[in-house]
């Protein structure tokens, strides 16, 4: 849908989930895009749907740069299709020209958590790779470290620790509706 604002027209952007595993990307952006009408895309789905394979085996197999790679591919496949929600993996933004990409294409949102819920959240959850070889907490902690200024460069933050699945989607249906043109 198109709209003036100003004498211009105005085109839906993208919604661009980003955040820890954990934060609840995957589950949000099918919740968000239902309610918004608009296509939905996982960039792990999409990357699996390309290789063949699943997350864990591209890892097993050719290692992250193979993942970060098939990532890059795909998300710049989604970010020049149609306006969607997009969940994207938890480091994506860690290479500069996908973070570029993200913030040219479309509204960032954080769904920030903090390490101990989502390693609670985690629980008995696939296999996450970067995540192996010990404490979830721990490494999800380590991730943070290592991804949160990337992460807080996003144009909004939500913060998911005290909100269901669906208070969360609809934080961010709201965040498109205002900010994205929805």
């Amino acid at each position: 849908m198109r709209g003036a604002r100003r004498g211009r027209t105005v085109s839906r952007r993208h919604v661009i989930l980003v955040g820890l595993p954990g934060s609840g990307k995957t589950t949000v952006g099918r919740l968000a895009a239902a309610a918004l009408g608009a296509p939905f895309v996982d960039l792990d789905e999409a990357v699996e749907r390309r290789a063949g394979a699943s997350v864990a085996a591209i890892f097993r197999d050719g290692g992250e740069g193979a993942f970060r790679a098939l990532e890059t591919w795909c998300g710049e496949e989604a970010l020049s299709s149609a306006p969607s929600v997009i969940a994207t993996g938890g480091g994506f933004l860690e290479d500069p020209a996908n973070a570029e990409a993200a913030r040219a294409g479309g509204l960032l949102v954080y769904l920030a958590v903090s390490p101990r819920i989502a390693a609670v959240r985690l629980e008995g959850a696939s296999v996450r790779p970067l995540l192996e070889g010990g404490e979830g907490a721990e490494r999800i902690a380590e991730l943070l470290r290592r991804r949160e200024a990337a992460y807080l460069a996003a144009e909004q933050v939500v913060t998911t620790d005290e909100m269901s699945a669906a208070e969360v989607a609809a934080a961010v249906v709201s965040l498109a509706r205002g900010l994205a043109h929805w």
